[in-house]
C-alpha cells in the first residue's frame, strides 16, 4: 500500500451468475481506481451464506469471481485481492460493532425488507445483521472511500453511522467512509421489466444479460428488450424506462455520456438501436470471458494471488482490531 494515498474498498458475493448490472456497478471500474487508489477486492463469501448455498457449488463460484476480478484487470501487485472468510477479523469486529447498532435500524433496511420477502422461509439473523458486517468490512482497513450503487446508499449511511457512534464513545478508531457514486449506470434494470433492478434472479431469463452469456445470447436478449410506442431514442427516466436503460447500457461500455449516445443514434429506430447495444456488450465481454476461462485453468495462481491477498488484508485488519479491543477494554495476552 502507497502512502498518502486513499484506501477504496469493494466487495462481490459470489452466488448466482453476475449480471451486466452487477460489473457495470463494480467491477468495471476497478481497473482504473486501482491507478488511483490503495485497493482492496473482496470475494464476499460470508454475506453470501445468509441464502443457503450448495457446498461444492459455493466453492466453484468463490474461485470464478476470483478469476473474474483478474479477468477485467485486477493486478493483485497493485491491488490486494482476497476472500471475505479468509480473514476472520471481519466476523470479530462484525460482533463488537453489533453493540453499537439498533435493533430498529436493522429493521428499517430496505434490503432486509425485500429479502424477508424473497426468501420468507429462511429469515436468519444474519440477514439482518447483514449491514453490521458489511460496516466492518468497511471499516476494518480505515477505508476513506466505497463505491455504491444506487440500491446501497442506506448500507454506507450505516457504515458511517456506525463509525461515528464508535468514535464518539471512545477516541476516534474509524475514518467514517465517504461514497463514490456513479453517474452513469448507477443502476441497470431489467430488459422485460425496465422499472426493476437487473437480478441475478430474474423470474424472466431474458430479463438479464449474465457475464457468462455467448454473443448470440447476450444480443438476442438485447432485441427482445422491452421498449415504448415511442420511436425516438430519448434518456426520460419517467416516460421511457426501457430506451432510457439501453442508452445507459449503451453509454458505459461505449465510455460516452448519455447526450453522445442520444446523438449517435438520433433518426434511428429501436431496432438497430437495440442490435447496436448487443453488439457492443458482446464485443466487451468477449475478452473478459476469454481471459476468465484462461484463468480458470490455472488453479495455482489464483490461489496463489488469493493467499497472498489475505496476508497482506490480515496485516492491516488485525491491526484495526486490536486497537478496538483495546479501547472496549478486552483483556489481551
Amino acid at each position: 500500500m502507497e502512502e498518502n494515498r486513499k484506501v477504496l474498498y469493494s466487495g462481490v458475493q459470489p452466488t448466482n451468475n453476475l449480471t451486466i448490472g452487477n460489473y457495470i456497478g463494480t467491477i468495471k471500474s476497478w481497473r482504473s481506481l486501482q491507478e488511483d487508489y490503495d485497493c482492496i477486492f473482496a470475494v464476499s463469501n460470508m454475506h453470501a451464506i445468509t441464502v443457503r448455498q450448495e457446498p461444492a457449488e459455493f466453492r466453484r463460484k468463490t474461485l470464478s469471481l476470483a478469476a473474474l476480478f483478474l479477468a477485467c484487470g485486477v493486478e493483485p501487485e497493485k491491488s490486494i485481492v482476497y476472500v471475505q472468510s479468509h480473514v476472520p477479523a471481519h466476523a470479530e469486529l462484525c460482533w463488537a460493532l453489533n453493540t453499537f447498532t439498533y435493533v430498529g435500524e436493522m429493521e428499517r433496511m430496505t434490503q432486509f425488507k425485500d429479502k424477508s420477502a424473497k426468501h420468507a422461509d429462511n429469515i436468519n439473523m444474519g440477514l439482518m445483521d447483514y449491514p453490521v458486517l458489511m460496516a466492518a468490512d468497511i471499516l476494518l482497513y480505515q477505508t476513506d472511500v466505497v463505491p455504491v450503487g444506487a440500491d446501497q446508499r442506506q448500507h454506507l449511511e450505516i457504515a458511517r453511522d456506525i463509525a461515528q457512534r464508535f468514535n464518539n464513545v471512545f477516541t476516534p478508531t474509524f475514518k467514517v467512509p465517504e461514497g463514490l457514486f456513479r453517474k452513469v449506470g448507477a443502476k441497470i434494470n431489467d430488459l422485460q421489466e425496465p422499472s426493476k433492478k437487473m437480478s441475478k434472479s430474474a423470474e424472466n431469463p431474458n430479463g438479464a444479460v449474465f457475464l457468462t452469456d455467448d454473443r448470440d445470447t447476450v444480443i438476442r436478449k438485447f432485441k427482445r428488450a422491452v421498449t415504448d410506442s415511442d420511436a425516438e431514442i430519448r434518456y426520460e427516466l419517467e416516460s421511457k424506462a426501457g430506451v432510457s436503460n439501453l442508452i445507459s447500457i449503451y453509454s458505459v461500455f461505449a465510455e460516452k455520456s448519455i447526450e453522445e449516445t442520444e446523438r449517435e443514434f438520433c433518426g434511428k429506430g429501436y431496432g438497430d438501436f437495440k442490435l447496436a447495444v448487443g453488439e457492443l456488450v458482446a464485443d466487451k465481454l468477449a475478452p473478459i470471458q476469454a481471459e476468465r476461462e484462461r484463468l480458470l485453468k490455472d488453479k495455482e495462481y489464483i490461489e496463489s494471488a488469493l493467499k497472498t491477498g489475505a496476508e497482506r488484508a490480515a496485516k492491516i485488519a488485525n491491526r484495526t482490531l486490536a486497537k478496538v479491543y483495546k479501547k472496549i477494554g478486552f483483556y489481551q495476552l
